[in-house]
């Protein structure tokens, strides 16, 4: 096992309150058992794993606050959050593909607080579909607020404990593959490829303060892993990156139960190329806590956000080999203009109704991130896939980028 560098406290990084400091405490606990459980070093991938989903202390299943616009309501804020008019653009998607299938059947994956669901039922049904809407969460309290949020649909809604089987019918899934656990690789100074882990820090070997009791280690990778990275990174001696097999995989077993539809995937990435660029040679992992964003993972485990940007190629091939089609990618701001944001955002009130105009401007902020190319409307893309679809999707009538991936 090889030693790497120790995390190092972000400035400006927001301090915990005293009792987050004992959660974390505990949390230093059940991790530093998991490495000593492992012979001193857990892979990145399952270290992930347990920062965001272990039972009890994961971030998505230990109950702290996730989605909000100001801290400390939250740590991110994502497109549905934003504004109604955003799941009010994506049901004209919707519509289109569950009117070819004859299907009135919505899939969500982790559905956050609700929010896409809640502007998506009422914009089908003004379209004429009453929708059937089914969520699949992981996170025991985001679905407490989920229920809350769309009570008012009674059992129009439905959530589920597994993947649905012969599924017909629309899926939808906004920022779930950045959550994935990814593989964490670097190319070695002889060009081998080594996967990078977690480990304890020797306390008595350190010459500073510590700011957490993990540091970064690594090994060589396993002959799959390193035969996998060898494709995809450059030849550049120190170029560490991610590797999310677990999103391909989940990708290629939707081949298997979606019997006819399309997946739509809102994400933040890049295809292939990009993705594995000379600049990035850091990767894109990405933290998240209330609001501050920065690169070290190993603080905070469970009480931050982990994410990896999204190598579309992957997504797209993983989605070939499981028997799906490539419908469509572009990026989201195209996207949203194809399916009409334009037409749902509406005329400006009078300005006489100062009430009606705060709202306008309020919305159209929100609309103006959504498409700008310096917000979220270049680096978040969509990929849509699917079986017994026939294209062309609105969404992507103009500004298709298939064939950059």
């Amino acid at each position: 096992m090889k030693l790497l560098q120790t995390p190092h406290f972000p400035s400006g990084l927001p301090m915990l309150e005293p009792e987050l400091a004992t959660v974390l405490d505990q949390h230093h606990q059940a991790l530093s058992e998991l490495i000593h459980a492992e012979s001193g070093f857990v892979p990145f991938d399952r270290w992930m794993h347990h920062c965001m989903y272990a039972p009890g202390y994961g971030y998505y299943t230990g109950g702290s606050t996730k989605f909000g616009s100001t801290s400390p309501q939250g740590d991110f804020t994502t497109a549905p959050e934003l504004t109604p008019l955003f799941g009010q653009t994506v049901a004209t998607q919707i519509h289109q593909v569950l009117q070819q299938l004859g299907s009135v059947q919505v899939v969500e994956f982790g559905a956050g607080t609700g929010a896409w669901a809640k502007a998506i039922i009422p914009a089908l049904l003004e379209l004429g579909i009453t929708v059937e809407y089914a969520i699949l969460e992981l996170s025991p309290d985001l679905q407490q607020r989920q229920q809350h949020t769309l009570a008012e649909f009674g059992a129009q809604v439905q959530w589920l404990q597994q993947l649905p089987e012969d599924f017909v019918g629309c899926v939808i899934a906004n920022e779930v593959l950045d959550a994935m656990p990814v593989h964490l690789v670097e190319r070695a100074a002889d060009g081998s490829i080594l996967e990078v882990g977690v480990t304890l820090v020797d306390a008595s070997s350190a010459t500073a303060p510590l700011v957490s009791p993990f540091q970064w280690a690594a090994k060589a990778a396993s002959p799959e892993l390193a035969a996998i990275a060898e494709q995809r990174l450059p030849n550049i001696p120190g170029y560490r990156t991610e590797i999310n097999l677990q999103a391909e995989a989940w990708i290629k077993e939707a081949g298997r139960w979606l019997k006819r539809g399309a997946i739509l995937l809102f994400d933040y990435g890049f295809p292939r190329h990009e993705y594995y660029h000379l600049q990035r040679i850091e990767g894109t992992l990405m933290c998240h806590f209330r609001h501050y964003a920065h690169a070290e993972a190993l603080l905070y485990p469970g009480l931050q956000d982990i994410t990896a940007h999204v190598d579309f190629t992957a997504m797209a091939d993983a989605a070939l080999e499981g028997g799906l089609d490539v419908l469509g990618y572009t990026a989201q701001g195209r996207f949203l203009l194809n399916c009409g944001l334009a037409q749902h955002l509406g005329h400006a009130p009078d300005s006489q109704n100062a009430e009606a105009t705060a709202r306008w401007a309020h919305t159209v902020g929100a609309a103006q991130k959504l498409l700008s190319e310096a917000e979220m409307g270049e680096l978040f893309k969509v990929l849509a896939l699917g079986k017994d679809v026939d294209p062309p999707l609105i969404g992507f009538f103009s500004g298709d980028r298939r064939d950059r991936l």
